[in-house]
């Protein structure tokens, strides 16, 4: 059983393309077990995100598996192949295993180290086999990634250092109040780097947010998305006298807030520091508002500072998830190969054993008459042909079990020799109910 990945992402594909080739959720099921249908795939996972669709597939067969699905996204989306083909890129065997794990540890999304796409891998898994289109090897692939990015996010904290500008105010925020429920928030603009504030800031516990914007309409169009409340911009500074945190984003040409107006607001906060984040472009607040006492102020270039030593950060973070992944790949390719390898090994001996007794006992009926002696040395003879014939196969076997091509070559090896093997594809890796750093290799049910 062999592991095939073909999809596209953000890197080999414009978005006019990503968005034909994407799959609505609520058609997953049915398109899934279209999918199945195909010659050649045994198990199928659909992984479909804003910037990437990937269909993971265990094929018997490698090249009827890549025609299969190649066929299945154009049929689907009805693009031509020949079109299909110049975004699509192709992984199998080991390199789709190490795909897999690469993408579930956010080391091939655009943003490195995001955490989203844990959660989608796992959704796409959980999908597939509510399905029932999934088999042994699917499930051994997506246990074994998506305990891998668990280990991989615990052990480097890649995702630890936030790099979106919106995310990184609202970061700031939290460091230097520690718990936003409670504290008072004012956002100045409705546009879309207010939305993704204020989703930040409610994702990251703020329960009081007020939305100003010289369109009440659109600061009540965005108060109304996460529950907030909608002010308007001529009577934002009673506001702004009882707020302890304003993250600007208006549209403005022009300064917002000047120093004269803020040193009015502070003569009236009886004390209470202010956090001012200006995070447009150009910018709202009037830079010696920061000089005013009790007021911090962190303007965008403050914020790429923090965001540029983040980015390097996870870059590395990075480099030691791309030694686990190392590692990790040196454990699976170990025991994915020992799948095949010893199976075939005990089946070939038996082959050999049922020939040699076969024509053992043909040759000695047509012979007759031969002494207990002579019978023996004609036995052992055969041993030794058999026994010799196999030495050099079983023990270059073993060798090449250790390789990237093990399996490949045990696959050959059984159809050279016509053997029955049934490989053992049962996997003990626990991703619930334990420490994501902990990744367990073994057997089990």
């Amino acid at each position: 059983m062999f592991p095939v990945a073909i999809g596209l992402n953000h890197r080999s594909a414009p978005v006019e393309i990503r968005e034909k080739m994407s799959f609505h959720p609520s058609q997953m099921k049915e398109v899934l077990r279209e999918l199945k249908s195909y010659p050649g795939l045994e198990g199928v996972v659909i992984l479909s995100t804003c910037n990437r669709t990937e269909v993971y597939a265990a094929t018997t067969n490698v090249e009827v598996g890549i025609i299969s699905i190649k066929k299945f996204l154009a049929d689907h989306h009805g693009i031509e192949e020949k079109l299909l083909d110049q975004y699509l890129y192709v992984h199998t065997l080991y390199d789709a295993v190490r795909h897999l794990f690469r993408v579930t540890s956010g080391l091939d999304s655009m943003v490195r180290g995001e955490t989203q796409i844990l959660g989608q891998v796992a959704n796409a898994y959980e999908q597939a086999s509510h399905a029932e289109v999934t088999n042994k090897a699917i499930n051994v692939f997506f246990q074994t990634a998506l305990a891998v990015g668990k280990r991989i996010r615990t052990e480097t904290l890649i995702d630890q250092h936030p790099v979106s500008i919106s995310y990184t105010a609202v970061e700031l925020a939290k460091q230097q109040f520690g718990e936003l429920n409670g504290k008072g928030i004012l956002i100045m603009g409705a546009g879309e780097m207010s939305t993704l504030t204020a989703k930040n800031l409610v994702a990251a516990g703020a329960s009081t947010v007020l939305v100003s914007n010289r369109s009440y309409e659109k600061a009540i169009i965005l108060a109304n998305e996460f529950s907030g409340r909608a002010v308007r911009f001529d009577d934002m500074d009673q506001y702004l006298e009882e707020v302890d945190i304003v993250i600007s984003a208006t549209a403005s040409t022009h300064f917002v807030l000047l120093p004269e107006r803020m040193q009015e607001v502070m003569s009236k906060r009886q004390g209470r520091p202010m956090l001012l984040i200006d995070i447009a472009v150009p910018r709202d607040i009037h830079p010696e508002v920061g000089d005013i006492p009790l007021i911090t102020l962190f303007d965008i270039d403050d914020l790429r500072g923090v965001i540029d030593r983040h980015h390097q950060e996870r870059e590395i973070a990075a480099l030691s998830a791309e030694k686990i992944v190392d590692e990790e790949m040196h454990l699976f390719l170990k025991w994915h190969n020992s799948l095949f390898v010893v199976p075939t090994i005990v089946a070939l001996q038996q082959k050999g054993q049922q020939i040699k007794e076969l024509q053992l006992n043909r040759a000695l009926e047509r012979l007759g008459g031969l002494t207990p002696k002579q019978e023996k040395h004609v036995r052992s003879m055969a041993n030794s042909i058999v026994n010799h014939l196999l030495h050099i196969p079983i023990t270059n076997l073993k060798e090449y079990a250790t390789t990237s091509q093990g399996h490949l070559y045990t696959e050959i090896l059984q159809n050279l020799f016509d053997l029955d093997v049934e490989e053992e594809t049962k996997r003990q890796v626990s991703v619930v109910n334990q420490h994501p750093g902990q990744v367990r290799h073994g057997r089990a049910e």
